[in-house]
């Protein structure tokens, strides 16, 4: 169990980033999680069985000090850090012709900042043990949408991803965008689900989950995906 890889995964409470976290718990992975909600992060610890490989750590995942804290606790915890993924995200649903600006420092905060806050933080242990990088994006980071800020936000991602690559792959370390299309997640809040097939989360995490089990030397960059029947 010493010996088995971290992994540091923001918004892990629900979702993705918790399907993520069950999954690599269940492969021996030691993981810490992080997200607003206490509450739900606890939860989570209590349905995995409150496991010593575990961490959870309540914190905003675009505040520089709560993510600095939570990459030193990880590394004090478990003795190094091999993956970080920068999953913490939400969207507004509105658009930028007549939505409701209120909401979206908040989130442009959160998907666009966050992850380079996690990637600024976690980069020098990463070159320590030659880690990965997992970037959660989304098929509306490639596809446009009419008046989406959401996917404006997910469009830097996509670009953030590449960026990054460019910069450390030469340090070996790897980068990975994984860009799911319509997915059950707590995402959608109190709107109606599209018509048609939705992917679990247990489904979109199998791709992260196999991102960062490749062979040290593989760097697996973007993977996009969609359920069957999702035209755009």
């Amino acid at each position: 169990m010493s010996d088995s890889p971290v992994v540091l995964i923001t918004g892990g409470g629900s979702g993705i980033g918790a399907a993520a976290a069950r999954q690599l718990l269940d492969l021996g992975w030691r993981v810490t999680i992080t997200g607003r909600d206490a509450d739900r992060l606890a939860r989570f610890a209590a349905e995995v069985g409150g496991p010593d490989g575990l961490l959870t750590l309540p914190g905003d995942a675009a505040d520089l000090p709560t993510v600095e804290h939570a990459v030193r606790a990880t590394v004090e915890r478990f003795g190094r850090l091999d993956t970080v993924v920068a999953n913490a995200g939400f969207a507004t649903h509105d658009s930028v012709v007549d939505g409701d600006p209120a909401g979206w420092r908040d989130m442009v905060l959160t998907n666009v900042l966050g992850p380079a806050l996690l990637i600024r933080a976690s980069i020098d242990e990463l070159r320590k043990t030659r880690g990965r990088v997992v970037l959660v994006g989304s098929v509306a980071g490639f596809v446009n949408t009419p008046g989406n800020i959401y996917g404006a936000t997910k469009w830097a991602v996509t670009g953030l991803a590449e960026n990054t690559r460019r910069a450390v792959t030469a340090d070996g370390v790897g980068v990975t965008l994984i860009a799911p299309g319509r997915t059950e997640t707590p995402f959608w809040g109190d709107h109606e689900l599209p018509e048609g097939r939705i992917m679990t989360s247990d489904e979109v995490a199998a791709s992260i989950t196999w991102a960062v089990t490749q062979p040290e030397g593989v760097d697996i960059n973007t993977v996009v995906l969609r359920p069957k029947g999702q035209p755009v």
